[in-house]
C-alpha cells in the first residue's frame, strides 16, 4: 500500500471518528465545545474551530430583496396561511413581497404578472405553474435576467423544459392516489361516486383527479364514477355539486380535488345527510367550513398540504439563492400529506396563524 493510499485511509477514519464522537455527544447530552477540546487533543478537531466560531455569529443578514408571488386564485381563502408564511419569512430576512396573478385562474393574467415582475427587476418570482407550457417563455426570460423562479402549489409535469429551480408543495398525483385509497375503503364494491374538479386541466388539481381515477382502476372494486366540472367560484361549486347529488341520490360518495369544491361536497353532505346516512365525503385543504363539517360528522377527512410552508419556504429559498450568489440552490420541498379526521380536527380549528384562522403572530 503506497503512502498516498495510507494517508487517504487515515483521513477517512478520522472523519468517521469525528462523526461517531459527535453522535455520541448528542446522545449523552455533551456540549460540542467540551467535546471539541477533547478531540483537538487527539488530533480530530478538523472543522470544529469554525463551528465554534459560528456559535457567536450574528446570523444571516437582513436584505431588502423584493419577491413576487404569482397565484392563480389570489383571493382564495386557501392562500391566507400562504400569505402569512410569506409575511413571516420576509420579516425574518428583511425582504418584501407583492402578491399578484389572477383572481379566477386566467393563465394569461398570470403570465402578464410574471412579465411585469421581470420588468421591475424582481429579486425572485414564485409562481403556481397551473399550465404545462404557458409559463415556459416567461420563466426563460426570468432566468436570462438572473431572476430565480420557484414553483409553489402547482408544478409542471416531469420532463418539462420549464426552467423553474424548484417546486414547493404537495406531490399532487400521489396525494390524489393516496387519498382515494383511503376513501375507497368507505365505498361498497360496485358503488358509484362523484369526483369534482374546479378547473379541468389545471395543474394544481388535475393530477389529484388523475390519481383518484387510477386508484379506482387499481382497486378492482367495481366502483364507477362521474367527473363534475364545478368551476372556480365557491357559489357555483355548491350549486353544481348539489345539482348532481339531487339527480343521483344513489351516489355513495362525493370527493373534491381542491379546497372550495371539497367545501361544496361537505355543504351538500351537511344539508342532505350523506355521510350520516352511510355515504362518504373527502377531499383537500383546510377551509374552516370543511373543518367544521368534519367536526359535525358530515365530512370523513380532508388532506392538509401545509399552505403556510408554501409561502414561507419559497421566500427562504429565493433569499438564500440571492444571498449566496446562486451557490445555495432552491430544492424541491414536499409539504406533506397529513389527514384531518374527526379524531384530530380539534388541533386544527383553533385560532392559528399557521392555518390561516388568525392574523396574530405566535409568541
Amino acid at each position: 500500500m503506497d503512502d498516498e493510499t495510507k494517508n487517504h485511509i487515515e483521513m477517512v477514519n478520522a472523519a468517521i471518528s469525528r462523526r461517531s464522537a459527535f453522535a455520541l455527544a448528542g446522545k449523552f447530552g455533551l456540549g460540542a465545545a467540551g467535546l471539541a477540546s477533547g478531540l483537538a487533543g487527539a488530533g480530530l478537531a478538523g472543522g470544529v474551530s469554525a463551528a465554534r466560531a459560528a456559535d457567536s455569529s450574528p446570523g444571516l443578514p437582513k436584505k431588502p430583496y423584493k419577491f413576487h408571488f404569482v397565484c392563480h386564485v389570489t383571493l382564495d381563502q386557501f392562500f391566507t396561511p400562504t400569505v402569512y408564511g410569506i409575511q413571516d419569512a420576509c420579516a425574518a430576512f428583511g425582504c418584501s413581497y407583492q402578491w399578484t396573478g389572477s383572481q379566477k385562474n386566467v393563465v394569461s393574467e398570470m403570465v402578464s404578472a410574471m412579465q411585469t415582475a421581470i420588468a421591475q427587476k424582481s429579486d425572485g418570482i414564485a409562481v403556481c405553474l397551473v399550465d404545462p407550457t404557458a409559463f415556459d417563455a416567461a420563466t426563460d426570460m426570468a432566468a436570462q435576467a438572473g431572476i430565480p423562479v420557484v414553483a409553489f402549489n402547482a408544478d409542471v409535469p416531469v420532463g418539462s423544459p420549464n426552467k423553474r429551480l424548484s417546486y414547493v408543495g404537495q406531490p399532487l398525483y400521489q396525494s390524489g392516489y393516496n387519498s382515494a385509497l383511503k376513501w375507497l375503503k368507505l365505498i361498497p364494491k360496485g358503488g358509484h361516486v362523484m369526483l369534482s374538479i374546479g378547473v379541468p386541466g389545471s395543474l394544481n388539481t388535475q393530477p389529484r383527479l388523475d390519481g383518484y381515477i387510477q386508484a379506482i382502476k387499481d382497486s378492482n372494486s367495481g366502483v364507477t364514477y362521474d367527473v363534475v366540472n364545478t368551476g372556480p367560484d365557491p357559489a357555483t361549486e355548491i350549486s353544481r355539486v348539489e345539482s348532481y347529488y339531487l339527480s343521483h341520490k344513489n351516489v355513495n360518495g362525493l370527493f373534491g380535488t381542491g379546497g372550495s369544491d371539497t367545501y361544496a361536497c361537505g355543504f351538500v353532505s351537511n344539508k342532505y345527510g350523506l355521510v350520516k346516512g352511510g355515504g362518504a365525503v373527502a377531499g383537500f385543504d383546510l377551509f374552516p367550513q370543511t373543518l367544521d363539517f368534519i367536526k359535525a360528522g358530515d365530512v370523513n377527512f380532508t388532506t392538509d398540504q401545509q399552505a403556510y410552508l408554501q409561502g414561507f419556504l419559497p421566500v427562504q429559498q429565493m433569499y438564500l439563492y440571492k444571498l449566496s450568489g446562486g451557490l445555495v440552490g432552491p430544492a424541491n420541498s414536499d409539504t406533506s400529506q397529513a389527514y384531518v379526521t374527526k379524531d384530530n380536527v380539534d388541533a386544527y380549528v383553533g385560532k392559528s396563524r399557521f392555518e390561516g384562522r388568525s392574523d396574530i403572530e405566535p409568541t
